[in-house]
């Protein structure tokens, strides 16, 4: 159950307040509809915390791969059913993970949350949101 459980615990409550923060915002941003946004809220979640056990992460805590996720996956689904402009998003979404990942995250953000920064868990979250766009495109390609 921890592969579920360790994206809804958090390192304080800055990190929670920052967290609920952006999935707020997300939802503001795409209006997904209450049911999906929480099945995929899980679904995402499940994929980051299986993807977490291949990594050489000890403990994950936090929200910030499954939001990454759900961030990718709105934007490719709105690029995908041509609204051109969400391309920047899918963009912007793949170069920030490229980022960390060669460069590393803020230090700033580490010493808020008290943590390491898991960009491993941002790049899972990354993949899952757009395989998941990706298969899930035949359900959703004409809904306009």
């Amino acid at each position: 159950m921890r592969i579920l459980s360790g994206n809804f615990a958090h390192t304080n409550f800055a990190h929670l307040t920052m967290n609920l923060a952006v999935l707020w915002v997300i939802a503001f941003v795409f209006r997904p509809s209450v049911r999906s946004y929480a099945a995929l809220l899980v679904i995402i979640s499940i994929g980051v915390g299986i993807g977490i056990l291949y990594t050489p992460i000890k403990s994950y805590v936090g929200l910030s791969g499954t939001l990454h996720g759900l961030f990718a996956y709105y934007a490719l689904r709105e690029a995908l059913q041509g609204r051109m402009s969400s391309w920047i998003l899918v963009a912007g979404v793949v170069t920030k993970i490229i980022w960390e990942l060669t460069v590393g995250s803020p230090i700033s953000t580490a010493e808020i949350i008290n943590a390491r920064v898991a960009v491993e868990a941002h790049f899972l979250g990354v993949i899952n949101g757009i395989l998941f766009a990706l298969v899930s495109y035949p359900l959703y390609k004409n809904d306009r």
